[in-house]
């Protein structure tokens, strides 16, 4: 028969402010096969420890439950107790009465501590059952399989790369860069993003332990650690990247135009493109949806114009199996949509734009291109699409406030003379040099108010936005008129609980 110990931690008050933690003990010395129950003040401690050693001596215990705080703050701890003590690790099991029992219910102290006994119970019966785990090394080889091209991706392929490892880079989009390639510059430092991000890009290309596989999605995955089996689609481009020459004679030639997804849709492409200015492999690819048509083919202009002959009509999708001992996902983010708060009036009012686009409009102006007016005032809310019940996202994306900042600082430098809002909920300079950054948009101009405007309104005749917003420092309410009103948050867009 087992012979399992109990002990019930009171986790420096955590537990036992809320937890009747000698209730919960008193009711684990009846369960099935414990021979001893202990509550203790703090059983991750030397003193905690020790007393498991003693009891597995003096008891002869063969299995441990831990009432106390969550395995994967503590697990490990426990386990190279019971190997200290001669047991098999396997042969100890947590009750999490922490985060599942007091943080949850410390409203009900009645209800947590019955919580606590069931799960208490729970992990007595589970590990009365338990039988000894051996462990196994398992051999893991140098191939590694990056899911993502951003900034993340392409830094841990750099990084895999150097140390000798064989890395697959795998990027949904024809070129690598992710959304770092769309900015104008970094923040707190306000360096140029294509200085930092272009040759990290170039690099990846030519880096013999790189294999580049842009245009490509993984499909399926399958094995284990040290055995995975990947299978990558690698879409057709119908454009041979080795023998383009990016000369742009095709471009000129298309005769279709479709918004370009890169600047938001704020400017027009052709169907066959070059995907960024800074675009690995800086090649052309063709957009299938969008040409006139491939199959029959219905145009063939851009073939026409190609001297180097890399059009090529008949590409098809290829497949590729690798197999590859680890797997890094860095597939990044998608912007919230602020259609779904209705309120700001986002895809109604031509003045009311995402941070984003704002950046590619700052970049092209940067550019000499004008792609749309700014005016002389604008205004920035922050927390759309964050921090807000309504959408399901209760969090904080951490970086709009400085992102707005950013901006924000970007646009009085350019233009003094503007006046730029920054309407937020709190502000959050997290980071190194953040805050002192924040000072230097507030000394460049930049007025702050605490304060989440409610419904945005837009006069007909000027197209400019009426914001109303009570500022919560001064108490007091402004209403003002705005040239361009930018919203920052960040988030998924809520789904349908069915979906999830």
């Amino acid at each position: 028969m087992p012979r399992i110990g109990v002990y019930v931690c009171h986790c420096g008050g955590n537990i036992s402010d809320i937890v009747d933690v000698e209730e919960v003990a008193r009711f684990a010395a009846q369960l099935p096969d414990v021979v001893v129950v202990q509550s203790i003040p703090h059983m991750c401690s030397e003193s905690g420890q020790r007393a498991i050693l003693d009891d597995v001596r003096e008891h002869r215990l063969d299995r441990v439950v831990v009432a106390a705080c969550s395995p994967q703050f503590q697990g490990k701890t426990f386990e190279k107790v019971l190997q200290r003590a001669g047991l098999n690790s396997a042969m100890v099991e947590m009750a999490n009465i922490r985060e599942q029992s007091a943080w949850p219910h410390y409203v009900n102290p009645r209800e947590a501590t019955e919580k606590a006994k069931v799960l208490t119970a729970m992990a007595v019966a589970r590990i009365s059952q338990v039988q000894a785990v051996e462990r196994e090394a398992i051999p893991v080889g140098k191939e590694v399989l990056v899911i993502g091209g951003g900034i993340a991706g392409i830094q841990a392929s750099l990084d895999l790369a150097n140390a000798g490892f064989q890395v697959y880079l795998v990027e949904e989009k024809p070129t690598i860069g992710g959304h770092m390639a769309q900015l104008s510059r970094t923040f707190p430092t306000e360096d140029c993003s294509s200085c930092i991000l272009a040759p990290k890009m170039a690099d990846v290309a030519d880096h013999p332990n790189i294999h580049l596989l842009t245009y490509s999605e993984v499909v399926e995955v399958q094995g284990s650690v040290g055995n995975f089996q990947a299978l990558v689609k690698v879409k057709p481009r119908y454009v041979d990247p080795n023998k383009c020459t990016a000369c742009g004679e095709c471009e000129k030639v298309c005769p279709v135009s479709v918004p370009n997804e890169f600047d938001l849709g704020l400017t027009q492409r052709k169907a066959i493109y070059l995907p960024s200015p800074t675009a690995v492999p800086h090649a052309y690819v063709i957009d299938e949806e969008a040409c006139l048509g491939l199959v029959p083919l219905r145009c063939g202009l851009c073939s026409q114009a190609c001297e180097a002959e890399a059009i090529d009509y008949d590409d098809t999708p290829k497949y590729l199996n690798l197999k590859v001992d680890t797997i890094i996902v860095a597939t990044g983010f998608e912007p919230f949509d602020p259609r779904l708060k209705a309120q700001y009036g986002y895809g109604r009012f031509r003045n009311v734009i995402t941070a984003l686009e704002l950046e590619r409009i700052i970049v092209r102006m940067v550019e000499g291109e004008q792609i749309r007016s700014i005016g002389n005032s604008i205004a920035f809310i922050q927390c759309v699409g964050s921090r807000d019940a309504q959408v399901g996202n209760l969090y904080c994306s951490r970086i709009c406030c400085m992102y707005a900042t950013k901006l924000a600082a970007l646009l009085k430098r350019a233009d003094p003379s503007r006046e730029v809002y920054i309407f937020y909920t709190d502000l959050r300079s997290y980071g190194k040099g953040f805050e002192e950054y924040y000072r230097t948009a507030q000394e460049l101009g930049v007025k702050f108010i605490r304060g989440r405007p409610g419904e945005l309104e837009e006069d007909p005749q000027t197209h400019q936005i009426i914001l109303r917003v009570e500022d919560t420092l001064t108490r007091r309410i402004l209403e003002k008129r705005f040239d361009l009103v930018v919203l920052g948050g960040a988030g998924p867009e809520q789904r349908d609980p069915q979906d999830r």
